[in-house]
């Protein structure tokens, strides 16, 4: 998602790790006009998840870039400044992660606190291999199960950035609700003809 110098935030009460199961209802781009041609070199996005059963919505903030568009809460609470890191805003507290490093907060809460261990696979490539090999689609990390939806999620904030407004989403019918000019950058009336052997 983005640069090395990227940090996301997401606030939500309970720590739960099905938040992602859901589509964003709606996105919404901090304003800044929109290059045609290629993406700015930062841009502050918000998404919100809606309430699953007993789970309040999820709001999710992410920060794309420049070093300079942090979050605040990364200088109140004097957070490592990783160049790529996420984080996770709980009710009893924060979690700031990237792929080799954690910290817990506060502290003194968490102190003890260890990093579980966790199988190694090689690489995202050899993952992907063994699933072609053995027909297995849950076989990778990144399954598209899981993989679909972030996508689906990140390319939404595209959509949104574009349009240059919230936007509501129906991920059921893969449609905006909101902008219908904005169904442009969801889909084209016309593709090039697909490729033939």
């Amino acid at each position: 998602m983005g640069y090395s110098e990227d940090l996301a935030i997401e606030k939500r009460p309970k720590m739960r790790c099905n938040w992602a199961s859901k589509s964003p209802s709606y996105f919404l781009p901090v304003p800044k006009p929109a290059h045609q041609e290629s993406a700015p070199g930062w841009l502050i996005s918000k998404w919100t998840f809606g309430a699953r059963g007993d789970l309040p919505p999820v709001h999710l903030t992410w920060y794309d870039g420049n070093g300079n568009k942090r979050p605040p809460l990364q200088k109140e609470h004097n957070l490592p400044d990783w160049p790529e890191a996420t984080l996770f805003i709980g009710s009893k507290g924060m979690l700031i992660a990237d792929y080799g490093h954690f910290k817990l907060y506060p502290e003194e809460r968490f102190a003890g606190v260890r990093r579980p261990q966790v199988a190694r696979k090689p690489s995202h490539m050899d993952d992907w291999i063994e699933a072609c090999k053995t027909g297995d689609p849950l076989r990778p990390g990144t399954n598209f199960s899981y993989a679909g939806p972030l996508a689906e999620t990140v390319l939404l904030g595209a959509a949104a950035f574009r349009a240059g407004e919230k936007l509501s989403w129906d991920a059921h019918n893969l449609k905006i609700t909101n902008n219908p000019e904005a169904e442009r950058f969801i889909r084209r009336d016309d593709y090039r003809k697909g490729w033939t052997l």
